[in-house]
């Protein structure tokens, strides 16, 4: 009987360790924003609830910023011979497989925030919409020379076909 599992015992690329800023950044934005949301419950509609609100939206901030190392050290990658293979997630861990003959567009972005620390995200779009792979946090130079060694391999594995 033939074992189907995927082999994960490559070593893992990681995304910039300048990228926990980015995910801390977001941590801070999504708690001003819930308590944004709170303060208007008190100060314009006068709810009571407001106040738990409030300090809901205090602990949630809290509890991203105290894990948002983690989350951006629990991402990475692995270039394979037939695929590249993404994860990341902590509590809900999520692993990839993309084929690189399946890969239609390869897209590097760069955010605000991103861009002042000199990191891009590196977009994968395959024909399938739910296999849409993005990696974040990786350094300029290396989302470009990546995402040109991946548009060449998925070149040579499309003309394969």
């Amino acid at each position: 009987m033939t074992d189907h599992r995927l082999d994960y015992g490559g070593s893992w690329r990681r995304v910039s360790r300048k990228y926990v800023g980015v995910v801390v950044a977001e941590s801070i934005v999504t708690g001003v924003v819930l308590a944004g949301i709170s303060l208007f419950f008190v100060l314009v509609i006068g709810a009571w609830f407001g106040w738990w609100m409030l300090g809901a939206a205090l602990l949630v901030t809290a509890v991203l910023l105290v894990v948002a190392p983690r989350r951006a050290r629990a991402i990475g990658f692995q270039l394979r011979d037939d695929d590249l293979l993404f994860r990341q997630g902590i509590m809900f861990f999520r692993i990839v497989a993309v084929p690189y003959g399946r890969m239609q567009l390869i897209d590097v972005n760069r955010g605000p925030l991103a861009r002042v620390l000199g990191l891009s995200d590196l977009k994968f779009v395959t024909a399938a919409a739910s296999t849409g792979v993005s990696i974040p946090g990786l350094p300029e130079a290396e989302a470009d020379e990546l995402r040109d060694r991946l548009v060449a391999l998925a070149e040579s594995r499309r003309s394969g076909l």
